[in-house]
């Protein structure tokens, strides 16, 4: 049996199970060099934290386990295609591939549609439904300028 679709069981089954203990249908497992590092559910309303979904959660476990914000190495293996918040944190992550099983159009059909996100990014700020007002730039910059100057500092 091919590894790849035995990680997708284990997300989907991950998905499976968190829906029958009160989660969203939504999991995900972290995978490098054939070795299942951190998995993850969605916990949105159990935490009351609109930032754990699966992908988000394994990516945390994994990057503690690892001891590095850097995944290059790693694949996702997620029952559901990433929303734009856990796709994002994937490139951040560095992961090398992603894996999903439903797309973001069955997720759409069961009330989990994220179309609205990706229209907001696509617009200006200031056509955003988030009123979004820019302030006190020059007083901002002065962390941009310490980093920009830092010596020590562990790009990310």
């Amino acid at each position: 049996m091919n590894n790849d679709y035995k990680y997708m069981r284990k997300a989907i089954a991950l998905s499976v199970k968190n829906v029958k203990s009160g989660g969203g249908p939504f999991g995900a497992v972290i995978v490098k060099d054939g070795e299942v590092i951190a998995t993850g559910a969605n916990s949105v309303t159990k935490n009351n934290d609109p930032t754990a979904h699966a992908e988000v959660t394994a990516i945390r476990k994994a990057a503690r386990k690892l001891g590095t914000f850097d995944l290059s190495g790693c694949e996702i293996y997620t029952s559901c295609e990433p929303c734009p918040m856990c796709l994002a944190a994937i490139y951040w992550a560095r992961l090398d591939k992603i894996y999903f099983g439903n797309t973001k159009a069955d997720a759409k059909e069961i009330g989990f549609d994220d179309s609205f996100i990706y229209d907001e990014i696509a617009l200006k700020v200031e056509d955003r439904k988030i009123a979004t007002s820019q302030m006190m730039r020059e007083d901002a910059l002065e962390a941009f300028k310490a980093w920009a100057n830092k010596e020590d500092k562990i790009e990310y």
